[in-house]
């Protein structure tokens, strides 16, 4: 049951990739990265090699790059790889919405989750950052943050944040602290501060700031500076939301007269 399983994750993580064998297509020489779509230099190769051979000896995991365009190898880089539980084949193909997929050995999902690899996929696979970078960055970049993950035991999330992210971040933490702003404001004579209404809201403006505002940066890294930028704009959204009826009722005043 497990091997049936395993086969079947294997065959929707890179149909592309399976769909028939083919070893004519596969190098002489043994090599770790087999580039028929040439999203890689020459150096950008070699280093590459290098550098997934020397991970591998430190570590044990298996890390393997295929690129294609139109040509595959198809099943054949299985036995050529001698791919296994502990092995993960990034499949590299522009012709599809997303440039990267990945095959991934059972024993890596102890480490990363399948929320990691979809996170992974949608980071550095998207035509924006490989428009922005080149096949050869979003490559790179994802191989990295594989590596990071592996040395240090496992993640949950793909470190590191991008900046739409954060933007996304400090958007929902503003908004967040404009909700709790305007629960927060006195609707009784002589009441400064609405505590009852401010818990009555505590899960919207929670989810906003604490949830969407704060939890993907700190899970993603441990600079200080978005984070502090985060609650600098729900502080900021909370005064504006909390001070606003204020200054309207203080501006009617006058025409009342």
């Amino acid at each position: 049951m497990a091997g049936l399983l395993s086969a079947m994750v294997w065959v929707m993580a890179t149909p592309a990739a399976i769909a028939y064998d083919n070893p004519d297509l596969l190098p002489d020489e043994p090599t770790l990265i087999i580039d028929l779509a040439k999203s890689l230099t020459s150096v950008e190769e070699e280093q590459l090699n290098e550098q997934l051979q020397a991970f591998e000896d430190e570590t044990g995991w298996k890390l393997r790059v295929l690129t294609q365009y139109e040509r595959t190898p198809g099943r054949a880089v299985k036995d050529f790889w001698g791919l296994d539980d502990h092995s993960v084949m990034l499949v590299a193909d522009p012709r599809g919405g997303n440039l990267l997929n990945f095959s991934v050995g059972d024993a890596l999902y102890d480490l990363l989750p399948r929320t990691f690899w979809i996170e992974l996929q949608t980071r550095y696979g998207n035509q924006f950052f490989v428009r922005e970078n080149g096949e050869d960055r979003a490559i790179i970049d994802a191989l990295d943050s594989i590596k990071v993950c592996l040395r240090q035991g496992g993640c949950a999330v793909v470190p590191g944040l991008p900046q739409e992210q954060w933007i996304l971040t400090l958007v929902t933490s503003v908004v967040g602290g404009v909700v709790c702003g305007f629960a927060a404001h006195p609707r009784k004579p002589g009441q400064v501060f609405a505590w009852q209404w401010v818990l009555i809201f505590s899960p919207l403006w929670g989810i906003l700031f604490v949830a969407f505002g704060i939890g993907p940066v700190v899970t993603r890294t441990s600079d200080w500076i978005p984070l502090t930028r985060n609650i600098a704009g729900f502080a900021i959204g909370f005064l504006v939301a909390f001070l606003t009826p204020n200054f309207g009722s203080s501006s009617s005043a006058p025409g009342a007269e």
